[in-house]
């Protein structure tokens, strides 16, 4: 709440301003006073807490599941078991509950031909299929979901015949829980402007918390529609889904044995294999020395990991993690000195040399910023030689483009802060959506796949694809919200 204000009148760089100085009770106070010049320079802390996860614990975080091969046979044979499933299901309807089974469970990048048969034979042959029962409102939902999941159209029109004249669910299925469940949840998969499917979510939001109060007895069904309107599943992260819907699983009546060994083994064995990216991340954040010689910062390596797994959680990917850990570890730090410890004129002179990307600049910089420095370049620097290794695709010039914008989008947050304006909600969103660093993150993931192009490359330099804006936006509407 601000304590005291009012107006002054000051320059800055040839400019002049008009600043309403607000003093504000902040969770940013001042704590380090430097004297350069006989000026006292007053540097802001928030008080970040030291990681709670030591060195030594996170290098002894390990299992056997990898190197015993008794586990990896036992998994091989359980794999084609459930292929054979695949392949002796005959009712549409079961073949769609097998899909979505293996996908809550984390199992689906074993089985993504399977997956992709299956429902391409359904989207095909739908006159025929589940949906065509004009009665089964769970089995037109599940139908509908899995099918916009997976890119198929599917017109919203299939749920107009379990509405009414008023456009309300029928009265009949207002105690079809598992139908009501499913219709909520494939409402999620909605695309602008489809009306039945935003009414179809409130309308079934409530007759499920209805259920709840009612009906108990079915505890499969009863954590599941609990577990869905707290966040949908379309929503949550899945490596944390699967993990959560084992225990589940494992209380249905019906469950299948033979998926449910392969889900437990699976996801240790992929455990196993996060835990060795996790602990080549904690020798490398060790040696790089950031979370020591940057006390004013975040430490946050294992939080930064945890981003990257669920971002990239499927075990052949474990090049992705790595890289992705280091830049979100990266960024974390650099938000820091813009955020709370760096003067205007350092974070000028910060993100000029960034922009150079030329080691012989950083004579320019305070020490700390040194440090910082020479940390992202080498990192990225090293990145960048080993897509030139591997592909033959010199990668430099774009990475250096990304943190470039990254960097000069802090620096505008920094000068609104310091001069005390107030920018519009388009001004903000302009460059709000580029200091959420979904760019950032995205561009280096892409550079992590074996599928690097001259022209993808171009196209991300040249025109940032929806794809990365819009995730952006969301990454950032959700983080201010989350933070008010």
């Amino acid at each position: 709440f601000p304590v005291q204000s009012k107006w002054k009148h000051f320059s800055y760089h040839g400019s002049s301003f008009r600043r309403l100085n607000v003093t504000f009770a902040s969770r940013c106070k001042a704590t380090n006073k430097i004297s350069v010049e006989d000026n006292i320079v007053i540097r802001r802390s928030a008080d970040y807490h030291p990681p709670i996860w030591d060195y030594d614990y996170v290098q002894s975080l390990r299992n056997d599941f990898v190197q015993d091969e008794s586990y990896k046979e036992r998994s091989s044979k359980l794999k084609e078991d459930v292929r054979m499933m695949f392949e002796n299901v005959v009712d549409p309807l079961e073949k769609l509950e097998l899909i979505d089974t293996i996908q809550r469970l984390g199992l689906s990048y074993h089985f993504g031909d399977e997956i992709k048969k299956t429902l391409k034979n359904i989207s095909i042959d739908r006159s025929s299929n589940v949906a065509s029962n004009k009665d089964n409102l769970y089995a037109t939902a599940l139908e509908f979901r899995l099918l916009r999941q997976h890119g198929y159209k599917v017109n919203q029109d299939v749920f107009a015949c379990f509405m009414d004249e008023v456009g309300d669910i029928k009265a009949s299925h207002n105690q079809d829980c598992k139908g009501l469940l499913n219709l909520y949840e494939a409402s999620y998969h909605l695309l602008e402007g489809e009306t039945i499917l935003e009414n179809a979510r409130k309308l079934a939001a409530k007759l499920l918390k209805q259920c709840l109060k009612e009906n108990n007895d079915h505890q499969y069904l009863w954590m599941l529609v609990e577990h869905a309107l707290v966040l949908p599943l379309h929503w949550r992260m899945p490596r944390l889904e699967a993990r959560w819907f084992i225990d589940v699983y494992e209380k249905k009546k019906d469950k299948n044995p033979i998926i449910l060994e392969l889900a437990i083994l699976d996801y240790n064995i992929v455990q196993s294999m996060h835990q060795d990216d996790l602990r080549y991340a904690s020798t490398w954040w060790k040696e790089l020395g950031l979370g020591k010689t940057m006390s004013f910062a975040r430490d946050r390596l294992m939080e930064n990991f945890l981003w990257s797994v669920g971002m990239i959680n499927t075990p052949q990917d474990g090049k992705g993690r790595r890289i992705q850990t280091k830049v979100n570890a990266l960024i974390t730090v650099i938000d820091d000195v813009y955020d709370v410890y760096g003067t205007l004129d350092e974070l000028e002179l910060f993100t000029d040399v960034v922009e150079r990307w030329d080691i012989n600049e950083i004579q320019k910089l305070p020490n700390y910023m040194k440090i910082c420095y020479h940390a992202l370049y080498n990192s990225v620097n090293e990145m960048a030689f080993d897509t030139l290794k591997e592909q033959g695709i010199d990668v430099l010039p774009f990475l250096k483009k990304v943190w470039t914008n990254l960097c000069k989008s802090y620096l505008l947050e920094a000068k609104w802060y310091y001069i005390g304006y107030t920018p519009t909600l388009r001004e903000y969103i302009d460059n709000a959506w580029i200091s959420i660093s979904g760019s950032v993150m995205l561009g280096h993931s892409y550079l992590a796949t074996d599928l690097i192009t001259e022209e993808g490359l171009h196209h991300i330099q040249q025109y940032y694809p929806d794809m990365i804006y819009w995730s952006s936006i969301i990454v950032r509407l959700a983080d201010d919200l989350g933070t008010s």
